[in-house]
């Protein structure tokens, strides 16, 4: 399933760079793009958007001001220069809330993460039926993603604990962030890679996972607490 995106910018560059990216990711169609949010309003009326990608300081009105006026809310991502706007975004229930510049890397991860809310049982479905095969003593063990509690580098070896077993293989933890991204797994540590769905519980300082508690590495803090806050945000909204 495409997603039907529209672009409201009042900065032609800052279109040209944010469909530059959107064009790179498959299942986006970008089916509008606007350098105000005044005719956005009757282009809502007459068809059908899934994705908002919203500037906030516009001329006539301003994006949180538009959002405020709409009487249905599509998904939206806000795209601001202007970080004093995050609260207000959260308090429309927006999907995310990205700050110029804006990265491909950054973007990305923001849509994937819409993609899969507007098709949980797709995602589902693939998340739950993938796997890798991992060398341990000669033999290629199947791990499955969805069984996988946290993965922690130990030297030159990683060690794969999953709900049924633990696996111990030659390889680097950068192999695993790779593979394993956009796929509810986030890097907490150098030595860390955790599952999103497996946390009980998280604090400034660690994650715990079951009775295990893992630590949060300085490095990895803001990014780690944002991505937990988001993803409790999407849940509860």
């Amino acid at each position: 399933m495409n997603l039907k995106c529209v672009i409201v910018d009042d900065e032609p560059l800052a279109i040209t760079i944010l469909e530059g990216y959107l064009k790179k990711i498959p299942y986006i169609e970008i089916i509008g793009k606007f350098d105000s949010a005044i005719p956005v309003y009757e282009f809502l009326k007459q068809n059908s958007v899934d994705l908002i990608f919203l500037d906030i300081e516009m001329p006539n009105i301003s994006g949180v001001d538009f959002l405020k006026s709409l009487p249905a809310i599509p998904s939206v991502i806000f795209t601001t220069a202007n970080k004093n706007y995050a609260i207000d975004g959260f308090d429309l229930n927006v999907e995310d809330y990205i700050l110029k510049p804006i990265t491909f890397e950054r973007l990305l991860k923001s849509v994937n993460r819409v993609y899969e809310k507007l098709n949980p049982a797709e995602n589902s479905k693939k998340v739950s039926d993938e796997y890798l095969y991992l060398k341990e003593n000669k033999k290629m063990v199947k791990v499955y993603f969805k069984n996988i509690l946290y993965i922690e580098s130990i030297k030159d070896y990683v060690k794969v604990v999953t709900t049924c077993k633990t696996v111990v293989t030659k390889q680097q933890l950068n192999y695993f962030e790779t593979i394993l991204e956009n796929k509810k797994f986030i890097r907490i540590h150098r030595s860390f890679i955790v599952s999103t769905d497996k946390i009980d519980a998280y604090s400034l300082s660690g994650i715990d996972i079951g009775n295990t508690e893992l630590p949060i590495g300085r490095k990895y803090k803001e990014d780690v607490i944002e991505e937990l806050e988001k993803l409790n945000h999407l849940k509860s909204s």
